[in-house]
């Protein structure tokens, strides 16, 4: 008897009325807006906009979810295009199949316009945004349980998942593995938001951290899953695939440090401008406006007109007195 284990949800969709919600939509809407929420205010801080990460996300979103549906398509095209098969189920975002590989590619395409369009280079917006990703695929991970799909081999561990009869899959208990790389994400974002800090990275290091982290930890959890997959070598497609992009983002990370250190002073120039510009701009207006005043008042005749008539007539009236006492007291 099983004393302890994760249950998996009778059904991945509610109902709300006539409304259907799907528990694996819902998860990546969350996650999208996780990761736009973290992302603002750390993009904030680093000296940019408010709204300007969301606004560019209109752009990365849409390409990100194209890009993640085309890679799980090509690379496990015998889940729609084999004999049997349905090749609309393609189209069928929502019964779950997104590649997260596909997903930051073509992410990172619809972000390069949007920042384009703003003026903002693209590494420094990848680098704030970075931690809110590995959250948001964190939050996204919770969409396969779900769908009762991507778990592990099978396991007697307290935390296994119970997974339910269907027709594409048996019952019984599995290691969960989304459970995993869900938690794994957790730590990757933490860990990019530390090492930003102590390390101050930026030109995109901070989000090739992200990549190597991910990957790492993608590569362990991938060789666990008993999904259908196709084998290189005898290693699964995913987990060559981890590999690769662990070494690129690794050395991504070691000649950015060389050929430009630090971090970018300036990441949004139309968002504000640097105090000592506004100090300066500030005096010379004074300067201005004193020099103003002063013009005025030669222009006008002196500093006060209106005492000039009272004192002439002081000088009429008392002339000949004052000229007298000067000359005694002389």
């Amino acid at each position: 008897m099983d004393l302890a284990y994760i249950p998996s949800p009778s059904t991945g969709v509610i109902h709300l009325g006539p409304v259907p919600l799907r528990g694996y939509a819902f998860c990546i809407i969350l996650g999208v807006f996780v990761a736009v929420w973290l992302g603002n205010k750390r993009w904030i801080a680093r000296g940019g906009t408010a709204g300007t990460v969301a606004d560019i996300a209109v752009w990365a979103v849409p390409f990100g979810l194209v890009g993640g549906r085309l890679y799980h398509v090509i690379t496990d095209y015998q889940l729609y295009f084999s004999e049997g098969e349905n090749w609309v189920d393609a189209f069928k975002i929502w019964e779950g199949g997104l590649g997260i590989w596909g997903a930051i590619a073509f992410g990172a395409v619809g972000a390069w316009i949007g920042c384009r369009r703003r003026g903002i280079p693209l590494p420094a917006y990848a680098d704030a945004i970075a931690p809110g990703i590995a959250l948001a695929q964190a939050v996204g991970r919770w969409g396969n349980w779900f769908n009762q799909e991507l778990y592990g081999k099978p396991t007697d561990l307290p935390w296994a998942l119970k997974i339910t009869e269907s027709a594409n899959r048996e019952a019984g208990l599995y290691h969960p593995t989304f459970l995993y790389e869900s938690l794994w994400c957790v730590g990757v974002a933490l860990l990019v938001i530390w090492a930003d800090r102590r390390f101050e990275l930026g030109h995109g290091r901070a989000f090739a951290l992200y990549v190597a982290a991910y990957c790492a930890g993608r590569g362990w959890i991938e060789y666990m899953r008993v999904d259908e997959a196709h084998h290189i070598l005898g290693l699964r497609l995913n987990v060559w695939t981890a590999i690769v992009v662990f070494l690129l983002a690794v050395v991504y990370m070691v000649v950015s440090a060389r050929v430009r250190p630090g971090r970018e002073e300036t990441v949004e120039p139309r968002s504000r401008r640097p105090v000592e510009t506004e100090k300066t701009e500030k005096t010379d207006d004074s300067g201005e406006a004193e020099d103003a005043d002063t013009a005025k008042a030669d222009a006008d005749g002196g500093p006060d007109d209106s005492e000039a008539p009272a004192a002439s007539d002081d000088v009429e009236k008392n002339g000949a007195g004052n000229g007298a006492g000067s000359a005694a007291k002389g």
